[in-house]
C-alpha cells in the first residue's frame, strides 16, 4: 500500500475536471479527502462525454473522483456551513475550483479558514488567476486553448488552428495543482506555517508551451506559428513531424536528414543537407512525405528501425489498450465500481518503490460517506435526522 500521505485530510470544494483529478492525486497517495458536493451532486455527475454511463455514473466523475470520500451539502444553509467550519479546524488542505470569490461570500474563503486553522493551506484552482482582468470569465479548456495560442500552434496554415483532442490544459493544470499543494506541505511541515497555492488553467496552458515560447520570446519572432508541412511545430526542424504511409501513420523525430534521405533512398534533388534542417524544413518534409506515401507502415517501420532513427507508430486507441509496454506497465486497472459494476480506470501514473497506489475507493455515490464524517465530528443520530430533515446535507436512504 502507498500511503505517503496518510494523516493528510484535504477539504475539497472541487468540480470539472483539473481540480478533481489534482485532487486525486493527493487522494491515491493515502489523503483523506473528503469531496463536497451540493445535494444535487457537483458538475462532474452530469456530464461525461460521448452520452456514456456506468449505471448512472458519468466519464467524468469515474475520471477524478476515486479514493475520495463524499459530503453532500448545501453550502447555503447555515448548519452546512457550521459542518464544514468543524471540518476545516481537523484539515491540513482545503482545495477548492470554484470562480474566485464564491467561497469567500460563503464565509468559507482563506482568510475565514485561517481563523479557524491558523497553519490551513487554502488551494484555489481557476480559470485565469484570483485576480486580474479576466477574473470573472468562465474558465474552460478548450477556451484557454484558444487564448493561450496552444490551438493556433497546434494548427496549420491550411486548416486553421486546432485545439488538442483531450482536455489537456485541465490535465496539465491538475498536475501543477498537486505540485502546488504539495510543496505547501512540504513547507508547512519545516516550518508549521500554511499558505495560499493558486493555480489557473492559463498558466498551466502557457507552462505546456515553455519550449514553444522560449524560443518565440528570445531572437527573431516568425510571422506565423502554424505549419504548412508535417512538422510538429514552427520551432523544430525536419523530419520532425508525422507522415502518413499507405495504410497508417508514422512519427519520425528528431534526427539526422542525411541519414533519412540515404535510408528512404532519396534522389539528389530531393535532398535537403544537415545543416538546413530548419531553414528548409518544408522542402525536406514535403519530400519525406511523398517518399513515405507510397510505402506501407510495416515496412517504413523496418527501415527506420534498421538504420536507428527514431520512430512510432501512430496508434489509435485500440493499439494503445494491446501495446506491450502499457500493458506491461499496467497503465489501465479494472476495479469494481461503487455499484458493483467494473469500471476501467486510468492509473496513478507514478511508482514507488515499483509500487502503484491501489484503488481503495472508486468514485462514490453522491452523500455515501455524509453519516460517517458527521459521526466523526461528533453529530449524534438525532443532529443528522435534524439537519437532514432541514436539507442541510444529503444522507443517502
Amino acid at each position: 500500500m502507498v500511503d505517503i500521505l496518510k494523516g493528510i485530510r484535504v477539504l475539497s470544494y472541487n468540480h470539472f475536471l483539473m481540480g478533481p483529478v489534482g485532487v486525486q492525486f493527493l487522494a491515491d497517495l493515502g489523503a483523506d479527502v473528503i469531496a463536497i458536493e451540493p445535494l444535487e451532486g457537483a458538475f462532474q455527475r452530469k456530464w461525461g462525454g460521448a452520452n456514456k454511463q456506468v449505471d448512472g455514473q458519468s466519464m467524468l466523475l469515474l475520471t477524478g473522483n476515486r479514493n475520495k470520500r463524499s459530503l453532500a451539502l448545501d453550502l447555503k444553509k447555515p448548519e452546512a456551513v457550521a459542518v464544514v467550519q468543524k471540518l476545516i479546524a481537523t484539515s491540513d488542505v482545503i482545495a477548492e475550483n470554484f470562480r474566485p470569490g464564491v467561497l469567500d461570500k460563503l464565509g468559507l474563503g482563506y482568510e475565514d479558514a485561517r481563523k479557524i486553522k491558523p497553519d490551513i493551506i487554502f488551494a484555489a484552482a481557476s480559470g485565469f488567476g484570483a485576480n486580474g482582468p479576466y477574473v470573472n470569465r468562465p474558465g474552460q479548456d478548450l477556451l484557454i486553448q484558444a487564448l493561450s495560442g496552444l490551438a493556433m500552434i497546434t494548427g496549420s496554415r491550411i486548416h486553421g488552428p486546432r485545439a488538442v483532442g483531450v482536455s489537456a490544459v485541465d490535465h496539465h493544470g491538475a498536475a501543477l495543482f498537486a505540485a502546488g499543494i504539495l510543496a505547501a506541505l512540504v513547507q508547512k511541515e519545516r516550518t508549521g506555517q500554511g499558505c495560499r497555492v493558486d493555480v489557473s488553467l492559463l498558466a498551466a496552458a502557457l507552462d505546456l508551451q515553455m519550449e514553444s515560447f522560449t524560443c518565440y520570446l528570445n531572437g527573431p519572432r516568425p510571422d506565423d506559428v502554424r505549419q504548412p508541412s508535417p512538422i510538429a511545430g514552427w520551432y523544430y526542424g525536419a523530419p520532425y513531424g508525422i507522415y502518413a504511409t499507405r495504410d497508417g501513420h508514422v512519427a519520425i523525430s528528431l534526427g539526422s536528414l542525411d541519414v533519412l534521405s540515404d535510408t528512404l533512398g532519396l534522389a539528389a534533388d530531393q535532398r535537403v543537407p544537415d545543416e538546413d534542417a530548419y531553414l528548409r524544413r518544408d522542402e525536406a518534409s514535403a519530400a519525406i512525405a511523398a517518399n513515405l506515401a507510397e510505402r506501407t507502415t510495416a515496412e517504413t517501420l523496418a527501415l527506420l528501425e534498421v538504420r536507428g532513427i527514431w520512430h512510432a507508430r501512430v496508434n489509435d486507441y485500440a493499439d494503445v489498450v494491446a501495446d506491450p509496454q502499457v500493458v506491461h506497465n499496467k497503465s489501465f486497472q479494472t476495479v469494481k465500481g461503487a455499484t458493483g459494476t467494473p469500471i476501467t480506470l486510468v492509473n496513478h501514473p507514478v511508482r514507488y518503490d515499483g509500487k502503484v497506489p491501489e484503488v481503495r475507493l472508486p468514485p462514490q455515490k453522491l452523500g455515501a460517506q455524509s453519516e460517517e464524517i458527521l459521526r466523526e465530528l461528533g453529530y449524534d443520530a438525532e443532529q443528522l435526522k435534524d439537519l437532514s430533515d432541514k436539507g442541510a446535507v444529503g444522507i443517502p436512504a
